[in-house]
Parts: structure tokens; sequence; C-alpha cells
């Protein structure tokens, strides 16, 4: 969550060019005067006094010699006052951003903790751009929008890019405070097998341990609910050359989705490029790396010689399922679930031998 803290800003400044203005006026020092004595030139000191001109430090140790007022004195009415008015010049740029600013879900970042409640749009979007850790939102675009990404399904949803970019935020802040070992890619591949072993577990026992698993071969595994207008299952991304991240979304609860992202997002890591973005959405143009992140999924959770002896006859039964299940290892969901994707069984059939989850990070949020 974010630990943001936004110190009180005073609306208003007094100019260190006025403070000058009255202490000559007050020891009746004229401009001219001050500025001989300082080596100054008239027109220099008349513009630190209008504002034009900013009091440096060896213009603050000329005015400690004349007037006797400390030198530290000056600069920080000086710092003060610029940091002021640059403050000003933001909160106008901030303003600006206000349409930009309305299309994200604001109340829900703020519901998990991630920003502070806010009522301007200045506030709102000053914690969004602190959210992001960028300075404008070109600086988001081009830090979130921009990267290449690949898609997998298909349907047609409502989805909000700055919702999906949020959910990915959560993701990356999550990660950073996993610390993972170097990424292994052999050591990643014996972990998957392990994986493969806790799919017949509760989630309050597998998740900490494939947590552990992954993390111990360089890649960090988080879940992150669903945000409004997301529809995402799940996401993989490269943080650095040694960490990779994996987020799920857990947005399907039975075993068969939610095993099945697991694996199309680990092949990702152990397959394809690491300055590539992949994005598990419901309605995107299939590409060769989703396809090839889809294959090594279901032949993982079930080899593919098993899974046609299981078909190759005709519509198994429970009690086949839970014995081929129980055979290679794996929960029954998961085979119902490939047997409803591929038409071997419809779509309502043996729905009672999948498991939903609910987890640590859904409890959380």
């Amino acid at each position: 969550m974010s630990e943001t803290r936004y110190a009180f800003t005073p609306d208003y400044s007094v100019a260190p060019g006025e403070i000058l203005a009255e202490t000559l006026e007050a020891r009746q020092i004229s401009q001219a005067d001050l500025a001989t004595r300082c080596g100054l030139s008239e027109k220099h000191v008349s513009q630190i006094i209008t504002g034009k001109a900013s009091i440096t430090s060896d213009t603050a140790l000329l005015l400690e010699r004349t007037l006797g007022v400390a030198a530290s004195l000056w600069l920080n009415l000086e710092s003060s006052h610029r940091l002021y008015l640059a403050r000003q010049a933001e909160q106008t740029k901030l303003e600006e951003y206000a349409s930009w600013t309305a299309e994200f879900p604001f109340r829900e970042l703020v519901a998990r903790g991630y920003v502070p409640a806010s009522r301007s749009v200045e506030e709102k979007t000053r914690a969004l751009l602190g959210f992001f850790g960028v300075t404008s939102p070109g600086a988001w675009e081009s830090q979130y929008t921009q990267l290449s990404v690949a898609y997998r399904g298909t349907g047609a949803f409502d989805r909000s890019r700055e919702s999906v970019t949020c959910w990915l935020r959560i993701g990356e802040i999550a990660a950073t405070r996993i610390d993972t070992a170097p990424y292994d890619r052999s050591r990643f591949r014996v972990a998957l097998q392990m994986i493969r072993g806790l799919t017949r577990l509760r989630a309050t026992e597998f998740e900490p341990r494939m947590c552990s698993l992954c993390r111990d071969a360089g890649v960090a595994l988080v879940f992150v609910p669903e945000l409004p207008k997301t529809r995402l299952s799940g996401a993989t991304r490269w943080l650095s050359s040694d960490k990779a991240l994996v987020i799920q979304s857990l947005r399907y609860r039975t075993d068969d989705h939610f095993w099945f992202t697991f694996f199309h997002e680990a092949a990702h890591v152990l397959l394809h490029g690491k300055r590539t973005l992949f994005v598990d959405e419901t309605d995107a143009a299939r590409t060769p790396e989703e396809d090839a992140a889809d294959r090594f999924a279901a032949d993982h959770l079930i080899p593919p010689a098993s899974y046609r002896q299981l078909t190759e006859a005709s519509s198994p039964s429970k009690a086949e399922i839970v014995a081929f299940a129980e055979k290679i290892g794996i929960a029954p969901g998961i085979v119902v679930g490939r047997l409803q994707h591929d038409g071997v069984i419809p779509f309502d059939r043996f729905q009672d031998l999948k498991r939903k989850f609910r987890f640590a990070a859904e409890a959380a949020s």
C-alpha cells in the first residue's frame, strides 16, 4: 500500500524582495546606496526587489555583510518563495489534467490503500502521478501504454486501459516487496513441475508454496484482484533481466481456469522475450506467442498421450474423470475444464468436480 504523505503547504508566500525592501526602508537605505555597498548594479538590486532576479548564495553573503541579516535567512526566503511559485504553476498544470484523472478507478485505489482520499482534482492527480511514479500524463503514456502487448482469448468487453494500468502497477508494487533469487530457467522448469503437484491442495496450502517455489527461481508471483473494467486473468512482464513478474487477477475462481492461467503466464516467462508485456485479456487477437503459451499450459497440466487415451473411446464418466485425475496427479476440476473447452462434454456437466478458491489477496482488497 502507498505510504505517501503530503505535508502542509501554505497558500501564500512572501517574496524575499519584499523583505529586502522593507529592511531598506526601516534602515533608511536607498536601493542606490545598497548597490554601492554591495558592489552590485542598481538595476540588479531593483530586479531582486521586484522578484525578477533571485538571491544567489553570493548575493546572500553580500546582504549579510551590509545589512547584518544572515545569508541563510535570505536563501531560505528565496528557496521557499521559488518553491511556492513552482507549486502554483504545478497546481495550474495539474488542474488541466482533470479529464485524464477522471478516467482512473480512484475510489477503488483509495479503498485498497494505494492513494489517499482526496477531493480536489489537483490532489487526485498528484496522488495518481505518485502512484505510477511518473511526472505527467505524457510520462504515464510512455511508461504504460507504449509497451508491446500480446493478448489471448475471444469476446468483447468494455475495458479501461486506465484500470488495466492501475492493476499492472499494483502488481509491480507488490513485486518490489518480493526478494527473488536471480532468474534460473532450469530451476523454474523444476518449480513448475512441483507446482503442478499442488493442484489437488486447497488454496491456503498451495498458495504460499507456489509463491515460494517461483521466488526461488527468480519469478515474483502476485495475486491482484480485478479492478473495475479490467477483465483480465493474468499478465507477465520482466522487471529486470533477473526478475520476472507474473500477476493473476483471480477473476475466475475455479481451479481449471486458475491453473491454466498460471501455466499460461509461466510459459511466457520460459518461452518468450524479456521486453514484452503479455496481458491475458478476454477479447484480444490471437498471436503465435499466445498459442504457444496455451499449448504449454494444456500439455503441462495434462500430457497429450494421456489425454488422448481418456477421450478416444467415448465421453468419460465422472468416475473415469476422477480416476484419471488421480492417476496423472492433478485436480479433477482441471480435467473437467479441459473436456468442456474441447467440446468432449457439455459445459454444465460435472461442475461439482471444480473447486472455487479464495485467496489472502482478496480478503485484503
